[in-house]
């Protein structure tokens, strides 16, 4: 009897031992595949036309002091999305950033809780992204610098910037951040879509962007929230990357900041290649000849959702133009962003009459 139970353990114990590994190794769910044209015009007809601004409170000058819990300023953000409301705007697009997670991440989770009950008091939904290319490439946690006088955007951080590639640890931080935040927002009636990545491509980085972009659709996609997924094509000459953009983004995003003529020939262009919704999240420079007098209409003509960068003037400075800063601060002679100073009242009144009468806010006073 000895002899057999041996034996026998013997013989059970690698069949024991294999199925536990197999368990062990048994792969999460896999990702969804990208919606259907028709899922995605559903979506459309769901929000209608959606119009609003990229949204930073004036007293942040990036996405780590918009949402460390030292910073987090719930009384200024009610306060400008107010003045959003009151001109007839209805969404926001908004950026977050893993390292105000990682540092805290029930916090965290809940002041973006606390930011969509303050916009829904406002009816004004919310467009979140995830990670960027622009501006500084280094970050830390903790108090942000000052403002650079008349500098655009100076303060503002990438997410996660070059660490990616000189860190691989971070990867999986990163993987965790996107599931957790996708987990806990991902049937968030208020959400109405997910931009994963933002001007992936920028900051000379090319095709180094393109590992992490595909990351974050395969990261997302399995997670499979209620809320379409996309990232915004910004510079057709970047091939590769909105080649893989568009094929892959439940809806189509973009980026333009010229004027009539060569938005129009940007939208042509992707509804050439797409029959997907269309939302621009970004548009609106001054300088360059994008306005609301010529931009808004027509995208409102082209059932394009409008995200203008810019609210309300404050430290991020985006009244300063990109590439030309005013010495010693100096109001500039025109503004390149915003729509509202610092006191509630616009920087342009016809402007905002532009926004009120597409948005049928005149027609209701």
């Amino acid at each position: 009897m000895k002899n057999l139970k041996i034996y026998l353990v013997l013989i059970l114990l690698p069949l024991v031992s294999k199925s536990f590994a197999q368990q062990q190794e048994k792969p999460g769910p896999s990702p969804r595949a990208i919606w259907s044209v028709a899922q995605a015009q559903e979506w459309q007809k769901k929000w209608g036309w959606l119009r609003g601004s990229n949204f930073t409170p004036s007293t942040a000058i990036n996405q780590l002091e918009m949402w460390q819990k030292e910073t987090f300023d719930p009384e200024t953000i009610s306060k400008e999305l107010g003045w959003a409301e009151a001109i007839g705007m209805n969404s926001m697009r908004v950026y977050l950033h893993h390292a105000a997670w990682q540092q805290d991440k029930e916090g965290f989770k809940k002041r973006v809780s606390t930011y969509l009950d303050i916009a829904e008091k406002h009816h004004i939904s919310t467009l979140f992204v995830f990670f960027d290319d622009c501006w500084n490439p280094t970050y830390t946690i903790g108090r942000q610098p000052a403002p650079k006088p008349g500098v655009h955007n100076s303060g503002w951080v990438r997410d996660p910037g070059p660490l990616y590639q000189q860190d691989p640890k971070l990867e999986k931080v990163l993987e965790a951040y996107v599931k957790d935040i996708l987990t806990t927002f991902k049937d968030d009636k208020r959400i109405v879509l997910w931009d994963l990545y933002n001007e992936p491509g920028n900051s000379k980085n090319g095709n180094e962007s393109l590992p992490l972009l595909k990351k974050v659709f395969e990261w997302a996609r399995t997670v499979n929230p209620t809320q379409p997924l996309s990232a915004g094509v910004w510079d057709f000459k970047l091939k590769e990357l909105t080649d893989y953009q568009l094929k892959n983004s439940d809806v189509i995003t973009y980026h333009n900041y010229d004027g009539v003529k060569e938005h129009q020939q940007a939208i042509d262009t992707l509804r050439s290649v797409s029959k997907r919704p269309l939302v621009c999240t970004e548009y609106m420079a001054r300088s360059r000849n994008s306005l609301f007098s010529t931009i808004m209409p027509l995208l409102k003509n082209e059932n394009i959702s409008a995200y203008n960068w810019g609210l309300v003037d404050g430290k991020t400075n985006t009244k300063y133009t990109w590439d030309k800063p005013t010495p010693a601060g100096k109001e500039p002679e025109l503004w390149f962003h915003e729509i509202f100073r610092k006191d509630g009242t616009p920087y342009k009144k016809d402007e905002v009459e532009v926004i009120k009468n597409l948005t049928g806010v005149s027609e209701e006073n």
